[in-house]
């Protein structure tokens, strides 16, 4: 028994064994990513700068301040960005609310630059006419020939041919949606009491010929369209002159393209 009570005490030692947490956390890498984020931002500001011209930096500048509105007439530029306004002097729109470098921005009516308000009655008489054209049986088939847009002579009216709808049969034989066309034409003009110019147009011809048919084909046509408004009742008296234009003045990149074809009507200023 004094054996037993002269042992060395067992002693139990519990070991608090924690398992491994892994990585302390993340954060670096948002920040590194933040600023590979600035780097790539910042090298790209500077491609740009050295990229552009100024007529794009200045729309650039003009979209992002927070207290310069973006003008209808600045966004952007030409060339890589392509960010003209469709409302600028330089782009081209066939609908009429546009305007081109020929076809400067129309005056608002009553102002210095339209004291008459010749302006106003002839954008009345260009929505009248579209609308009419509109509501026509076959609205969708007309006014696909039809451009409008003021121009420093007034209200230009352009009746253009399509691929597999002419206006002319042969060379000056009008076609049956002329005739209606100019029908609604003059209707249209006793809105308004400006007289009338007429062109003919034509596209070039795809093969040399000994003798030019653009200049005879587009008189006639010019000749076949001032007598469709007499016979639908439009005052001869109204009428200032009739030209043709030969192939000379193209709407189309390529001369041949079927839309040269065509017949313009200015209501005068």
């Amino acid at each position: 028994m004094a054996s037993k009570n002269n042992a060395a005490p067992v002693i139990i030692k519990r070991k608090k064994v924690i398992a491994a947490s892994g990585h302390h956390g993340g954060a670096w890498k948002v920040a590194y990513a933040d600023f590979v984020t600035a780097m790539m931002a910042f090298f790209l500001l500077m491609w740009l700068l050295n990229a552009t011209t100024e007529k794009q930096r200045k729309g650039l500048a003009d979209y992002f301040s927070p207290t310069v509105s973006v003008s209808r007439m600045s966004s952007g530029g030409q060339d890589m960005l392509q960010g003209d306004s469709v409302m600028a002097s330089d782009t081209l729109s066939s609908n009429g609310i546009g305007a081109t470098s020929a076809t400067p921005e129309r005056a608002s009516p009553g102002t210095d630059e339209d004291p008459d308000g010749a302006l106003a009655a002839m954008r009345e008489m260009e929505t009248v006419l579209l609308d009419h054209v509109v509501e026509a049986a076959e609205g969708n088939a007309f006014l696909r020939h039809v451009e409008t847009r003021i121009s420093d002579e007034g209200l230009v009216i352009t009746l253009s041919d399509l691929p597999g709808a002419p206006l002319f049969e042969k060379d000056a034989d009008p076609t049956a949606l002329l005739d209606e066309l100019a029908e609604f034409m003059v209707e249209m003009s006793g809105l308004v009491t400006n007289d009338i110019a007429i062109s003919g147009h034509v596209a070039t011809s795809p093969i040399v010929l000994k003798t030019d048919p653009s200049w005879p084909r587009s008189n006639a046509r010019a000749q076949a369209m001032h007598r469709l408004f007499l016979e639908h009742g439009l005052d001869p008296e109204r009428i200032e002159r009739i030209t043709a234009h030969g192939d000379r003045v193209s709407i189309r990149a390529t001369p041949m393209a079927i839309p040269n074809n065509r017949i313009e009507i200015v209501y005068l200023l």
